[in-house]
């Protein structure tokens, strides 16, 4: 796809997020705009997988670390064309196969239950492991988020995937700045993230997590390096798109009302507009 079709994409599925998130009255859609563009590299190019196939066991994997952001991952899903767009009206919903958290029981496309944060990179190193005893061409991608890498277990693991040299792991870190309680850097700052994942034996990439021809050559350098796994830092924008979260962590995990809704869709649209003069 070409960076126009991309962030056009990327565009329908920030509208799904904030649509979802506004009939669940509740959820995360912070985080999921902050990593949108990310969703939408990885399944819209990036990642081997079919949709009409979700279980091949030659697909490459994706694990959601940061699970709280599922409106983001189903959102991108739905759009790629694993359920129905209108599905994600059902988020949070009794009996809706639409979590809270991704569930890998229940969703098509979701590969790795998860939620508890930290326990999906290690989830993701066992799959990137996996693929190397059993001799697989596959790649494992997991997405943190910058407060989780807080997290002891983070760590664990990635001091692991450095040691047994998985090449075939890729670790992106939402690095928007802020979590639940204001910014990581006040609550209890992981910086430099990409110096302690240098320490581990991880080859390290920054981008802007904006900017489709950065985070192409980054993941384009990934499968190039030999040896080492990958981690990605993008640095991020929470509340990407809309513009009354943009930046701002009391929007990490709350719902917009009906007034809100209406400005966040009317924010959608008009970057829609943009696109479209963009394009002619």
């Amino acid at each position: 796809m070409t960076n126009l079709e991309l962030q056009k994409t990327a565009n329908e599925v920030r509208k799904g997020i904030v649509k979802a998130v506004h009939s669940a009255k509740a959820g995360h859609p912070g985080g999921s705009l902050s990593a949108t563009d990310l969703f939408t590299y990885l399944y819209f190019e990036e990642m081997n997988i079919d949709p009409k196939d979700p279980k091949n066991p030659d697909r490459d994997r994706f694990v959601l670390s940061k699970g709280h952001t599922a409106p983001g991952l189903y959102s991108t899903l739905a759009n790629r064309g694993y359920f129905p767009v209108e599905d994600l009206l059902t988020l949070r919903h009794l009996g809706s196969y639409l979590q809270g958290h991704p569930c890998m029981q229940e969703t098509p496309g979701v590969d790795m239950s998860s939620g508890s944060l930290g326990q999906g990179i290690s989830a993701a190193v066992g799959m990137a492991l996996a693929a190397k005893l059993d001799g697989k061409a596959y790649r494992t991608y997991t997405l943190l988020g910058d407060g989780e890498i807080q997290e002891g277990q983070v760590w664990e693991a990635a001091m692991f995937a450095g040691a047994r040299n998985l090449d075939n792991l890729v670790v992106i870190v939402d690095n928007n700045g802020l979590q639940i309680d204001g910014k990581i850097e006040d609550v209890c700052s992981p910086y430099p993230i990409d110096k302690k994942f240098e320490a581990f034996n991880f080859h390290v990439i920054n981008v802007n997590a904006h900017d489709f021809d950065e985070l192409r050559a980054a993941f384009k350098e990934a499968k190039e390096t030999k040896g080492q796994p990958t981690a990605i830092v993008m640095k991020s924008t929470k509340g990407k798109g809309v513009s009354f979260m943009e930046n701002n962590a009391g929007w990490h995990g709350k719902a917009p009302n009906d007034d809100e809704l209406a400005i966040a869709l009317a924010d959608l649209a008009k970057i829609d507009e943009e696109l479209e003069k963009a394009g002619e």
